[in-house]
């Protein structure tokens, strides 16, 4: 009750406001143009990009293939160099930045790296709490989208504490593994699990494509961010064996450009038959909904 009270004065939701930072593969092994971006700003929960936009991939030299073969892949010098821009946008720009209580990244290196980077004064000056949580990763089973064994990547990242992380961290099976299912099913637990927090203010560092598919539908530039809130007046429905509870409501202010960097694309992108591998068709009740792309928000 004292928080709901806390929140209010504060002009915040009872449930967290989310952060939420993508990764920057898109510029592994490629080449970018120059291209002119718009500006945007926060909102509640805030789904932020690593750096490298989906704007700016219509604008890839083709003659560059991207290469997905490197596992667990660092940032380039283009990724580092735009999450230090991502750095003073928030410290200048957005006040909510001010307000966050924790800091949850997946712990893959080119999150770690972003979070690092990005949220720098945040992690070493005001000494916000920092959660790893694998429930983050990416989707894919592709070594870029495969995390590093526990010892090797506690080992690079001294900074940060792995001891929570799930000791089958990264296999790519059961709850982490490559199908719709039990991606739908990985976003519904960390939205319940973030749903749960006492905090108000919270940033996640995650991967654009596992926020779109798993959490709100939209895309992410690199180094972008969006802004949300927990919608609680939508009604549960299941979608493959999924129930889709937990669901988030982006904020107008990032919603209508595109991003509080105004780097991402404007709409909806949900989920499409080349995001997963097929499987054969299983037996579903009769309310279950059937092939249906979920409204993640």
């Amino acid at each position: 009750m004292v928080d709901d009270l806390a929140a209010t004065a504060c002009n915040l939701p009872a449930q967290p406001t989310v952060l939420l930072i993508p990764d920057t593969l898109n510029d592994i092994g490629i080449q970018i143009q120059p291209h002119h971006h718009h500006q945007a700003s926060l909102s509640t929960t805030s789904l932020i990009s690593l750096p490298q936009s989906p704007a700016r991939i219509a604008y890839i030299l083709t003659a560059f293939p991207r290469d997905y073969s490197l596992h667990d892949p660092v940032l380039s010098d283009l990724g580092i160099e735009q999450c230090k821009q991502l750095h003073e946008h928030l410290i200048k720009n957005e006040t909510l930045y001010h307000d966050v209580q924790l800091i949850v990244v997946s712990p893959m290196r080119r999150t770690l790296q972003t979070a690092d980077i990005a949220l720098s004064d945040l992690i070493k000056k005001q000494k916000v709490d920092v959660k790893l949580d694998g429930g983050w990763q990416e989707t894919s089973d592709m070594p870029c989208d495969t995390g590093s064994p526990l010892p090797t990547i506690s080992a690079e990242f001294p900074q940060f504490d792995f001891s929570k992380v799930d000791p089958g961290y990264p296999t790519k099976q059961g709850p982490y593994a490559f199908t719709r299912s039990a991606v739908l099913q990985r976003g519904q637990t960390v939205l319940r699990s973030l749903h749960r927090r006492p905090e108000r203010v919270i940033i996640v560092v995650s991967h654009s494509g596992f926020l779109r598919t798993a959490v709100t539908s939209k895309q992410f530039g690199n180094a972008d961010y969006r802004i949300y809130d927990f919608d609680e007046h939508v009604e549960p429905k299941t979608v493959d064996g999924v129930e889709i509870k937990y669901r988030l409501k982006e904020r107008y202010e990032t919603d209508s450009k595109g991003g509080g960097m105004g780097w991402s694309e404007i709409g909806h992108f949900g989920i499409t038959d080349e995001d997963f591998p097929l499987i054969d068709p299983i037996k579903r009740g009769p309310d279950e909904v059937v092939d249906e792309v979920p409204e993640l928000q």
